[in-house]
């Protein structure tokens, strides 16, 4: 598309993006697992609408000039602060930023303690940030085996601290099968060497408190457990707020402070931001404290509740069918499911085959590797029984593998 000689009135916009959106995924049907986490709640909704209508041209970047953007913000870190107990952090634009940050923080730390090529020691289950962040930080990736469980094991992470380690990673829980790995006996191995050890849980941060409190059992993960010195949880994602909207914290103030950039030999003035961004903008700001102050602690478990209701009818509902198995033991709420390798009353499922007939009937199953992926907002509470009885159907009566490609991310190349 070369660039516009004339400009075209708003309805023609308007009415071309309303007939091309008839194809996008539809998240608030119930038949979507991942990308958009639907709470089901036209209120909340209603009200994120509007406050980002009135942020809309709002420019954080220099707060003292938007100062109640400033306030929100202050407000948002203090809420994730004392739910997970850290002392300082940041708001960003969403998990890689938060990451991102994170990584940075550890590298430089590790620099000022002699370390000229710093490494990174993960499982080969966190999330593939990590790896992007070690290319642009210029940081060396250890990837690790996990355990048969999917988490992280623990042995290996001994073995592969080093003198050059600048940080140790673990996820609470992993994207792909919803396990959290054993964040305190590695957070203890990396305490003991004097490392940093960063949680990630941008996927689980909002919802593990709220599962916890309704008597789910959940090991040990946040700061409460010595020798996590930073953590990362994403309000967009179990916190309900629109993207992109994300915290990365730390135990010690003093860390956070390696984290923020400030600049004075630029005629322009004094430029310093504590996040990767310079220009940011307001909505998303403003949307997650909207979001936080509306929901309150008996919104987010209200909302928990309704996850959790899912997960049992969607986890009972697959187990139930022949054919198939859950590939882990999740703690929280998604997880991979796939063709069962012990089936003994007819020939193993095709889980491709499946995926495709499940794609036929309007459902949207992330594949992965091993089989399926499944990630549970409040509203699949209302679809379990559609669910499982078009996916028994799927296992019952399909084809081979269509060959669509395991994608979790995608760039577009106009090279």
């Amino acid at each position: 598309m070369s660039f516009p000689s004339t400009g075209r009135s708003a309805d023609d916009i308007l009415a071309e993006v309303a007939q091309e959106r008839a194809d996008d995924l539809d998240w608030r049907g119930g038949r979507a697992f991942s990308l958009v986490y639907n709470v089901d709640d036209p209120e909340l909704e209603a009200l994120q609408h509007e406050i980002a209508a009135i942020f809309l041209h709002e420019n954080a970047l220099n707060p003292f000039r938007y100062r109640t953007l400033l306030r929100m913000e202050g407000e948002v870190i203090d809420m994730a602060c004392s739910l997970f107990g850290a002392s300082a952090g940041s708001m960003s634009s969403g998990g890689t930023e938060s990451i991102f940050l994170a990584v940075q923080t550890a590298r430089d730390h590790a620099r000022a303690r002699g370390v000229t090529a710093p490494e990174l020691v993960c499982a080969e289950t966190a999330h593939p940030a990590f790896a992007k962040a070690c290319k642009y930080l210029d940081v060396r990736q250890v990837l690790l085996p996990t355990r048969a469980d999917g988490r992280a094991d623990p042995e290996r992470f001994a073995a592969a601290m080093g003198p050059d380690t600048a940080l140790v990673v673990v996820s609470s829980p992993c994207y792909p099968f919803g396990v959290i790995d054993p964040v305190e006996e590695i957070a203890a191995m990396a305490a003991e060497r004097d490392l940093l050890c960063h949680v990630d849980a941008c996927l689980g941060g909002y919802l593990l408190p709220w599962w916890e409190r309704l008597g789910e059992p959940v090991p040990p993960w946040d700061f409460r457990v010595e020798g996590v010195t930073s953590l990362s949880a994403d309000i967009h994602k179990y916190g309900y707020a629109y993207k992109g909207a994300s915290t990365v914290l730390y135990r010690d103030e003093d860390l956070y402070r390696r984290q923020i950039f400030m600049y004075d030999s630029w005629p322009g003035g004094l430029y310093a931001s504590s996040s990767s961004a310079g220009t940011r903008p307001g909505p998303p700001i403003a949307g997650a404290w909207a979001t936080m102050t509306h929901l309150g602690e008996d919104g987010y478990l209200r909302l928990a509740e309704r996850v959790r209701t899912a997960m049992r009818g969607f986890t009972a509902g697959i187990e139930g069918i022949d054919g198939l198995r859950i590939t882990s033991d999740p703690d929280l709420s998604l997880f991979e499911f796939g063709s069962d390798p012990d089936r003994t009353s007819g020939p193993p499922v095709d889980i491709g085959g499946v995926a495709d007939v499940m794609d036929d009937k309007g459902w949207n199953l992330d594949r992965q590797q091993g089989g399926l992926h499944v990630m549970l907002s409040p509203g699949h509470d209302k679809v379990v029984d559609a669910f499982v009885t078009d996916l028994a159907d799927a296992v019952a009566d399909h084809d081979a593998d269509r060959g669509d490609e395991h994608v979790y991310g995608g760039v577009v190349d106009r090279a």
